[in-house]
């Protein structure tokens, strides 16, 4: 009796172990259903208008699954496209369900009944599932484990869920929670030698393309692939596409979600050299010390990157820079001006506009009059010159004082060494070749005018 006790024991822990499902075994076959939508996704708003709403009636809505927990990188929440190809949005099913994808295999069709669920819009995309109550305020939750299984339902079709092949410029909100699919990324020269995630910790890294468009992977701590080190190479990626904090991020499934076997992208070079850069106006009203500005316009017939450009101020004889003002970030579209403001408030107050750029007091925008500015590409060649390095501005042909200098409208191209002949000077005690005519802001200058 005791041999046959011991038998019985072993035989039933044989059978309970070997029930136990594991990632490398095959997900059990689906059981299909045949619950038919009457709900499309796109038409949620039809149910509420986005605050967190219990539906009450007999609502079944269907898509395909486009997210996987089977390597741990998602937590908690299935994402679920409108349809297999092409889909037009998407919805999150918040599940306090572990091991979802031994239940509900991914990109296959399921169908879910809506009745006794919560529904809320959060941002761009609606959220279903359960109930979560904290300081009397209620939010979507994850629905209990055992409540998952009432409300969705496998739909057999031999249609599976599909990537939409897209970039990083064209991805839109309206695609929140469906799968996509970008070629040609690699992760930023900054983080190649990091891992996926840092531990425990929900961790984002950077992908760009060729063009130097970025986007964040969002990775889990715990996944899986956690510790493994980024790809050093440039290539093909297809995730799921989620919003957080209203910004477009990816996440993927697994790490064969990830093919980066390319060669990566050329450098961007966007340093450049060009002549057609250059002051066209520099002012110094009599009656507002605020309003002052210094206009550069671009006389070329496209649009300059302005990346490591530099305005440098000389302030009255000095040969050393009193100020300087790095353009990296700003471009000039083509025939086009861009406008430096010491005092934005002022600014706009008076001209009733906003500067291209606002930089503060005693900046290279906020001379008196008697100062010398230099424009130098990124290379350290002066492209323009107002003035005379060395030479205070007081009583000389490039004193603006109370005033403007102002180029001609034929100057098509900038100068290394000042010019007189290429400029209209206005003062209060600039020499005898310049106009002694003080200048007054609004009517006296003309910002953002060519």
């Amino acid at each position: 009796m005791i041999l046959k006790k011991h038998l019985t024991i072993s035989i039933s822990f044989f059978l309970i172990i070997s029930c136990v499902k594991d990632k490398d075994f095959d997900i059990s076959k689906t059981k299909c259903s045949e619950l038919v939508y009457n709900l499309s996704l796109i038409n949620l708003n039809t149910i509420t208008e986005g605050d967190i709403t219990q539906v009450q009636e007999d609502i079944i809505i269907e898509g395909y699954i486009v997210s996987s927990d089977i390597e741990n990188n998602f937590f908690g929440t299935i994402h679920i496209q409108d349809k297999a190809i092409e889909p037009t949005t998407g919805i999150s099913f918040l599940v306090d369900l572990r091991d979802y994808y031994l239940q509900y295999k991914l990109g296959e069709k399921v169908a879910i009944k809506l009745k006794g669920l919560y529904i809320a819009k959060k941002n761009n995309a609606f959220v279903i599932g359960g109930v979560f109550t904290s300081f009397g305020n209620q939010s979507v939750g994850r629905l209990p484990s055992l409540q998952v299984q009432e409300h969705m339902y496998a739909i057999c079709t031999n249609q599976t869920a599909k990537a939409t092949k897209t970039t990083i410029e064209d991805l839109s909100f309206s695609m929140i929670n469906t799968v996509v699919e970008l070629d040609n990324l690699e992760f930023i020269e900054e983080e190649l030698s990091k891992t996926f995630a840092n531990e425990k910790e929900e961790t984002e890294r950077v992908l760009k393309d060729c063009l130097g468009n970025q986007i964040k992977l969002v990775n889990s701590g715990y996944a899986d692939f956690a510790t493994n080190v980024l790809p050093n190479k440039n290539g093909n990626i297809t995730a799921v596409l989620i919003e957080d904090k209203n910004e477009l991020k990816l996440k993927i499934r697994t790490i064969a979600d990830l093919s980066f076997n390319n060669n990566r992208c050329p450098p961007i070079v966007t340093e450049f050299t060009s002549t057609a850069i250059f002051f066209s106006e520099i002012a110094d009203p009599n009656n507002n010390t605020g309003a002052r500005f210094i206009e550069l316009y671009n006389s070329s017939n496209e649009s300059l990157d302005l990346n490591n450009w530099k305005i440098n101020r000389y302030t009255n004889a000095s040969t050393d820079i009193s100020s300087s003002l790095d353009l990296t970030g700003y471009s000039i579209n083509a025939k086009s001006t861009l406008v430096i403001s010491p005092n934005k408030d002022e600014f706009i107050t008076v001209y009733g506009f906003e500067p291209d750029i606002s930089i503060g007091k005693n900046s290279v925008a906020d001379s008196n009059g008697d100062d010398n500015l230099v424009l130098k590409d990124p290379f350290g060649t002066t492209i323009d010159i107002f003035g005379v390095i060395g030479e205070d501005g007081t009583n000389t042909n490039h004193e603006f004082e109370d005033g403007k200098a102002q180029r001609k409208e034929t100057i098509s191209m900038g100068s290394s060494t000042y010019m007189f002949n290429q400029w209209l000077i206005f003062n209060d005690t600039g020499s005898s070749n310049t106009t002694n005519t003080p200048q007054n802001a609004p009517d006296d200058f003309s910002p953002k005018v060519r």
